[in-house]
């Protein structure tokens, strides 16, 4: 609705040229400066009236009235000094609270140095001294009595039926979420007691809520306290901590519920908001990720940067990360509308985004993408990489995996384009099936077909949790459907972290290559599927073996036991970041390179899968030449 415009002859703070942002200001302070004013007023003249008996002789008085105006003047001046308006004072703290005291202490201080300096008032001193004290008591009382009367109202709210809280951690983490417990009892959850493994630290307090043992001592106190859940605040415990506590949890028939990790926080600061259930990641337990933010900035900021498979569990998360060091545009690439408009949606709206529905396999389509956006970096994850699938059906693996990342290093070539990082896998080492030597071979035509000009490398890493047909969503609609779970082998093992951990990785990595290198980067301890297995059974809060079978299905085609972390035929080598290695192979023989595409696509033509697969085995030891030779061009000799 339209406001009703000021009365005649009454200009508005809109009429006289007023931004909006000082509009609404002067809206939200003048009423609290009035107050202010009538505070002085009144604390000034109190004491007159106090000591008179209420009859001011008419000198007093006449006296009072010439000097009160100084008197708000000069107050009001401290208090717009010392930042008393523009605050949100519902949410004051100990630092609004200091500058109450110190613009009180001011005002004084102007009002009685103005005396001296003016002339002594026409009222004692001490009147004029015991008005200013009073004057700072009544802007205390102004602002702090919305939160005292909000403190009672949330307490008698709050503590109608709140959850009993037993915290696991009495350190930095534990005791800013304690805190912030105590504050906002809307929350609804009470802190009753804390546990700590350091026995020094038993008996202590945080804010009135004792350390009360170690971890061994939760299922005992759980019961004697009447605990309801158990906080876990322990941002950087590592997996086999959490999965203790969270056994100890389980066995005292409590949830556990955890703070994020240290990768989570923002300025290391958590609150009761930050509390979340327990993710399979904490049971994994990944270390923080050290990143060089100053040189990913600089291979990102102001760069068109284009995203192939953008719509995929990799691909949109580079996007997002991507997007928050403010790239000149930001190209989406893939051939999944559904996904490509969800990974777009996924992007703050700041940053200049283009939705390219295209396939990688048409090269011609590619060709015009590349020669229109003109990207300065590529990120090329587009690929199919469930291993299973390909070996039933090697053509597919060819297609997108081969001859799909040909035309895009071609269309990139041709474009100019400065940087471009290839996804690649664990898988690629020592290849066993087609999934990984599709993958071997799209690094080997990265590094043979991208001009030395250009900064060009392969990103080799393992499985990332919960990426769209990975082991653990597998695992939780096999217990949603109540079971079994499938395991291949008990002493399958694989190496695991999340999807934003890698994508950080791929992003230094790429900012740390020199070009034509492969880097690997550092996934840890690998882990066993077995135990996977039961903690995610654990996790959907039922009992491995009773509530959910866990069968052996058998290895299938293409599977490893453990997977390759490097080839016996490649020297893994530090680099600049302790969690990436790489190797410096030779460039390919490209007309060698030319041949064996050419060769894949006319087998894939005459639909000979079984042909195909002996090509791809043989292409992973592919000869070498000088780096020379580097015009791109599939349709070449």
């Amino acid at each position: 609705m339209d406001r009703p415009p000021p009365p005649e002859g009454v200009s508005s703070p809109r009429s006289i040229g007023l931004p909006d942002r000082v509009v609404q200001r002067l809206r939200r302070d003048i009423p609290l400066a009035v107050l202010d004013a009538v505070v002085i007023l009144a604390t000034y003249t109190l004491p007159l009236l106090v000591r008179m008996e209420g009859n001011i002789p008419d000198r007093y008085w006449q006296g009072l009235k010439g000097s009160l105006p100084l008197f708000v003047l000069l107050h009001l001046s401290a208090n717009f000094l010392f930042g008393l308006y523009g605050q949100m004072w519902r949410y004051a703290s100990v630092e609004e609270a200091r500058r109450v005291v110190l613009a009180g202490i001011t005002g004084i201080v102007l009002v009685v140095g103005g005396g001296l300096l003016l002339g002594p008032y026409p009222v004692p001193q001490s009147y004029v001294v015991a008005g200013g004290v009073l004057a700072f008591i009544g802007f205390g009382a102004l602002r702090f009595q919305t939160r005292l009367f909000a403190f009672h109202r949330r307490s008698a709210k709050g503590d109608a039926a709140p959850e009993r809280v037993l915290i696991f951690g009495a350190g930095d983490a534990g005791a800013m979420v304690l805190r912030d417990l105590a504050q906002h009892r809307s929350v609804g959850l009470k802190a009753v007691g804390l546990v700590d493994d350091d026995p020094r630290k038993r008996g202590l307090a945080i804010a009135d809520v004792r350390i009360l043992g170690t971890r061994r001592d939760i299922p005992r106190l759980v019961e004697r306290l009447g605990a309801t859940e158990v906080l876990f605040a322990v941002p950087s415990a590592t997996g086999e901590l959490v999965g203790e506590v969270a056994a100890l949890c389980e066995e005292a028939d409590v949830q556990m519920r955890v703070l994020p990790t240290v990768r989570e926080t923002v300025g290391g600061v958590v609150t009761a908001r930050d509390i979340r259930d327990l993710s399979i990641e904490d049971l994994l337990g990944r270390s923080q990720v050290d990143m060089d933010l100053e040189s990913v900035r600089d291979l990102l900021t102001g760069k068109r940067v284009l995203i192939t498979g953008a719509g995929g569990s990799i691909g949109s998360e580079i996007a997002r990360q991507v997007a928050g060091f403010g790239p000149a545009a930001l190209d989406l690439l893939d051939n999944d509308e559904t996904h490509l408009h969800d990974a777009a949606a996924s992007i703050d709206g700041e940053t200049p985004t283009n939705q390219l529905l295209a396939d990688v396999r048409h090269r011609d389509r590619i060709l015009e993408v590349f020669a229109e956006r003109r990207p300065e970096v590529v990120f090329h994850t587009a690929a199919h990489k469930h291993v299973p699938v390909l070996e039933a059906h090697p053509r597919e693996a060819v297609y997108t995996n081969v001859l799909g990342t040909a035309n895009v290093v071609e269309a990139a070539a041709a474009a100019g384009t400065e940087r471009f990082v290839l996804i690649s896998t664990d898988k690629a080492i020592r290849p066993r099936s087609v999934m990984g030597a599709s993958k071997r071979l799209a690094e080997e035509i990265v590094r043979g077909f991208m001009p030395p000009s250009s900064s060009a490398c392969a990103v080799r890493f393992g499985n990332v949790l919960g990426s769209r047909g990975s082991v653990i969503p597998t695992f939780l609609r096999q217990i949603q459907s109540g079971g079994p779970v499938t395991v291949t082998d008990p002493d399958m093992k694989r190496y695991f972290m999340s999807i934003p951990e890698a994508v950080q990785l791929v992003l230094q990595a790429a900012a740390l290559s020199e070009g034509g290198d492969v880097l690997t980067l550092d996934m840890g301890e690998p882990v066993s599927i077995m135990d996977l297995a039961r903690k995610v059974i654990r996790l959907s809060g039922r009992v491995p073996g009773r509530d959910i079978k866990i069968v052996i299905s058998g290895v299938r085609p293409g599977e490893k036991i453990v997977e390759d972390v490097r080839d016996a035929g490649e020297e893994l080598l530090p680099s600049a970041h302790p969690s990436i290695f790489l190797t410096r192979p030779s460039r390919p023989d490209r007309a060698a390179l030319r041949r064996t595409l050419h060769h894949l696509e006319s087998l894939c033509a005459s639909r000979s899968d079984a042909a195909i697969v002996e090509v791809l085995e043989a292409s992973t030891a592919v000869a070498t030449i000088p780096e020379a030779d580097l015009l791109v061009s599939r349709g070449g000799a």
